[in-house]
């Protein structure tokens, strides 16, 4: 693993990242500069458009992949056998804690929508609404990931957040690249519906 800057990271995760721990660190908070002055409202517009376009997300994944995806995704898209961040914080956590861990989801999610992206290129070329879907997250996903950082800095003058990212989908075959996409689709469905109703009372305005 690699120590990187944050605004190296947000550059490093335009491409699929394998499974391991990822050390995150900079030499200071203060030279970054990355906070806008309206950067608590902007991620709250971010969480809320994440957790409204999720489960359509899901949806129109599920429908692009055919059979037997689209009948049995109870049983194909079951995340109980992947990694996905630990998300155990609640409304009433410190609001410290909430940002360290929605870092965390949101730079595992931004990894994994790179790997879900890249196997649908491959394998569901002419779908264009899906793939315009997965970009239009992603690129969403990475301004979190820029807002959070700036949030985490500023307020904590914390620079230094460990990550894990899940599985390369890179030398599956076909199936096993649409599944892993429905798991983790399936679970994000899951989470950032939680996770939007735990991270927005702690950037109400004061």
């Amino acid at each position: 693993t690699g120590v990187v800057p944050f605004v190296a990271l947000l550059l490093l995760q335009r491409r699929p990242v394998a499974g391991r721990a990822l050390l995150v660190t900079g030499s200071s908070c203060s030279s970054h500069g990355l906070c806008r002055s309206n950067v608590q409202e902007q991620t709250r517009r971010q969480v809320a458009v994440l957790n409204a376009t999720a489960q359509e997300l899901f949806s129109l994944y599920l429908k692009c992949q055919g059979e037997p995806f689209s009948s049995e995704s109870d049983k194909l898209c079951n995340p109980a056998g992947i990694f996905f961040p630990a998300f155990r914080v609640n409304r009433t956590s410190e609001r410290k804690e909430v940002m360290v861990a929605m870092y965390k989801l949101f730079a595992f999610l931004n990894a994994s929508l790179g790997n879900i992206t890249r196997d649908q290129e491959e394998l569901n070329p002419m779908a264009k609404e899906l793939l315009e879907r997965l970009h239009n997250t992603t690129k969403t996903t990475r301004g979190l990931i820029s807002n959070l950082t700036c949030l985490l800095c500023k307020n904590y003058n914390i620079f230094q957040v460990d990550v894990r990212y899940g599985d390369s989908s890179k030398g599956k075959s076909a199936f096993k690249k649409k599944q892993q996409g429905c798991q983790v689709l399936r679970k994000y469905v899951q989470v950032i519906g939680q996770a939007a109703r735990v991270l927005l009372p702690h950037l109400s305005p004061s």
